[in-house]
């Protein structure tokens, strides 16, 4: 029983007032209220972003181990990557976005983490542009998205990265200031 603890508004007739004695503790969120469903997520990002000031420092020597160590920080993270793609000076990852991190966190740490692992790579003043673009990718178009990424090093010998950039804000109706979008 409830005894001296129990609520004023509970009376000798409630649901309470029938639990036995020899029952202790009373799981007060079972009894009262149903278990709540999960919370779940699939939220797809393309993001990209490029080296400081866009100088090609990404070899096909280190890209495919820099590519598995961006794959492996951010699983470290909770965001699975669909498809990867980096050209020398700039990145094109697909990968899902954990329920619980924000976009800025994911693209600071795997930033942060990826710029040392260059530099270990031997690639002694390796860095990333400060900025960054997020695009939304539903679940429709997941594979359309996955084929433009492998096919990086063919698009890019018709299109530069700065242009590829400008229709991915235009295409996506990002306000930017051409001041501020590159460093």
């Amino acid at each position: 029983m409830l005894g001296n603890h129990a609520p004023q508004c509970i009376d000798q007739n409630s649901l309470f007032s029938r639990v036995p004695k020899a029952r202790s503790v009373i799981n007060f969120s079972t009894a009262i209220f149903p278990p709540m469903p999960q919370s779940l997520s699939k939220v797809y990002i393309h993001i990209v972003f490029s080296t400081k000031n866009r100088v090609s420092m990404i070899t096909e020597a280190f890209r495919p181990n820099a590519q598995a160590y961006f794959v492996e920080v951010g699983a470290n993270l909770g965001s699975y990557t669909e498809e990867i793609f980096m050209m020398p000076d700039h990145i094109h990852w697909l990968c899902t976005i954990s329920r619980t991190q924000t976009i800025a966190d994911l693209v600071k740490n795997v930033k942060i983490a990826s710029s040392a692992k260059m530099k270990e790579f031997g690639v002694p003043n390796f860095s990333w542009q400060r900025g960054y673009g997020v695009f939304s990718v539903s679940q429709s178009k997941l594979e359309i998205v996955k084929r433009y990424i492998q096919n990086q090093q063919n698009h890019h010998s018709k299109i530069d990265f700065q242009s590829e950039y400008r229709k991915f804000l235009e295409e996506y109706q990002v306000t930017y200031d051409e001041e501020y979008v590159w460093d």
